[in-house]
């Protein structure tokens, strides 16, 4: 056991005695030591039930023979920290988590880990670590929030982003919005859409890290705690036929994960998270099998803000496993691969039923026969940009305009709400990427403000930063290389027309080679915007979103 390195021989009576001092017994220290990583705070709606988690697991692990010992990590709250300076730090918190997870974990000689992780960051973060510790581990989430309900409508958060922007057209009161402010986000819970934090949490039981219900079962439901202490007993079994996170995140299991990716019309952060876990399971993944999954996987679900489904309504329809018992109707799954379950995935899913066609369209009805996320490449994005695709209404999926062309997000909110983006436009914000942001802030408010004001349908928004999962329209975010590492999209002058084929895949600026050479031979690198702290250290370190945005 890797906690013999600990607790083993007359070397180790000092460290018995320091876990004597937290009142572990000698019975307790003769156990595989399980580390139960929670990231329970009291800052991010989906991480305050995190505790109740924490305990189920701990019961199952004891249940099964084990010693369960719990340490923390950090996490960021994308929704509060949306629209000003806290959401550079959101991406960036992602390789903290897993510098945190894997110093604890190893420093520690743990036999193995049970992650609790909830929201967009954690879940990659620990994914990530997961595989750089590599000993058996289980991941269960703290469950989505419940939708809520303004006027018998169910609604979440991106309601009340877009409802802002609907009070600044004049079309509702302030008084409306209250509603939609008071009634959106009912309780606990990783908010209600296929936002970025349920496309990771989904993924997750896809990749087979996480037991059946991991991404669906409702936070506030029994059942969530009863699946936590399943995670708790399965890590022994886990720990005792030596199954560990490399094993399971094989290359086709992220293939696996890809496709349902497509069929749930997941966030497009997921193709900023799932490299990062690939490459730290070091299993190749690009953008380019991202785009050839998606051309040939249906999109089966639209919920929100795609549609009017919410989680709990895939949960109720069967769940992650209908939706890859559907898929697996033509053969688009490799089932044989094992799961955290101890099972493959073709055992798992083998008493899985479809009971909501509206919610998990038939594999042979589906909403489109493509993915519900597109990669798009052309001049102005060389190495890829990503688009929600099924987010996006059908008169905008070929889209030709004028650039209006913006340096950072609050300058382009400023433009929107003042009237100054009109029908047809294709709105760039650049220097927003990785670096140059630094750390590739979501741009929810300025989406939200256009989808509130009706202007999603007619205008485009183009960046070198990311979309919420929250978002809809056309937002074409990840555009890269992005413009502080000199790539084209900082070469877009005011009135440059742009061109968008989301059903070729193409994203283009129709500007003349020799002009762009004499734009490049122009363009100086911007200064440095953060230039000490973490996100300095992170800027210089950081790699291109098209490959994950990981840290060299």
């Amino acid at each position: 056991m890797n906690s013999n390195r600990v607790k083993k021989g007359i070397e180790r009576a000092p460290h018995r005695s320091l876990f004597k001092a937290m009142g572990y017994t000698d019975e307790e220290l003769e156990r595989p030591l399980i580390g139960i990583v929670n990231s329970k705070n009291e800052i991010i709606p989906g991480h305050t039930n995190l505790d109740k988690i924490a305990e189920a697991v701990k019961a199952g692990v004891r249940m099964m023979g084990g010693t369960p010992i719990e340490f923390s990590t950090i996490g960021v709250c994308d929704g509060i920290a949306m629209g000003h300076i806290g959401m550079k730090y959101s991406l960036a918190s992602r390789e903290l988590i897993a510098d945190s997870v894997e110093s604890v974990a190893i420093a520690h000689g743990f036999d193995a880990l049970v992650m609790i992780p909830n929201c967009d960051k954690v879940v990659p973060g620990m994914l990530m670590a997961a595989a750089r510790v590599n000993v058996p581990t289980v991941v269960v989430s703290g469950g989505p929030m419940l939708a809520g309900k303004v006027k018998d409508k169910s609604v979440s958060l991106s309601n009340v982003f877009e409802a802002v922007g609907t009070v600044k057209a004049g079309a509702m009161t302030e008084e409306e919005l209250y509603l939609y402010e008071e009634n959106a986000c009912p309780g606990c819970g990783s908010c209600s859409g296929m936002y970025t934090a349920n496309s990771m949490n989904c993924l997750t039981e896809v990749l087979g890290m996480g037991l059946t219900g991991n991404g669906t079962i409702p936070a506030v439901y029994a059942e969530r705690l009863r699946l936590a202490k399943k995670a708790g007993m399965k890590i022994m079994a886990l720990l005792e036929r030596d199954i560990r996170p490399k094993d399971i995140m094989s290359e086709r299991a992220f293939e696996n994960a890809l496709t349902v990716d497509m069929a749930l019309g997941c966030s497009t952060n997921s193709l900023l998270h799932l490299p990062a876990i690939a490459h730290e399971a070091e299993v190749p993944l690009s953008l380019d099998k991202a785009n050839g999954i998606s051309a040939k996987t249906p999109n089966l679900c639209r919920l929100a803000p795609a549609g009017p489904h919410h989680i709990e309504d895939l949960y109720f329809a069967g769940g992650i496993q209908a939706v890859m018992k559907e898929l697996s109707k033509v053969n688009a799954l490799h089932l044989d691969l094992i799961t955290a379950t101890g099972n493959t995935v073709g055992e798992n899913i083998s008493t899985a039923v479809n009971t909501n066609t509206e919610v998990i369209r038939p594999i042979d009805e589906p909403y489109s026969k493509t993915g519900g996320i597109a990669v798009l490449k052309g001049n102005l994005a060389p190495d890829g940009a990503v688009v929600k695709r099924s987010a996006v209404a059908e008169e905008m999926l070929q889209h030709e305009g004028p650039a209006r062309v913006y340096e950072s997000e609050e300058a382009v909110i400023e433009a929107i709400l003042g009237g100054e983006i009109k029908a047809g436009d294709v709105v760039i914000i650049r220097y927003e990427g990785p670096k140059g942001g630094p750390g590739m802030r979501e741009m929810l408010s300025p989406t939200s403000a256009l989808a509130g004001m009706g202007l999603d349908k007619a205008v485009a928004l183009i960046t070198d930063g990311r979309f919420s999962g929250a978002t809809r329209g056309a937002s074409i975010g990840h555009v890269s290389p992005e413009a502080a590492e000199g790539g084209p999209i900082g070469l877009v002058q005011e009135g440059d027309i742009i061109k968008i084929d989301i059903l070729k895949g193409t994203l283009d600026m129709v500007v003349e080679e020799e002009e762009l050479k004499r734009r490049k031979d122009l363009w100086r690198a911007p200064e440095a915007k953060i230039k000490t702290g973490y996100l300095a250290r992170y800027a210089r370190l950081v790699s291109s979103a098209s490959t994950g945005a990981v840290l060299r």
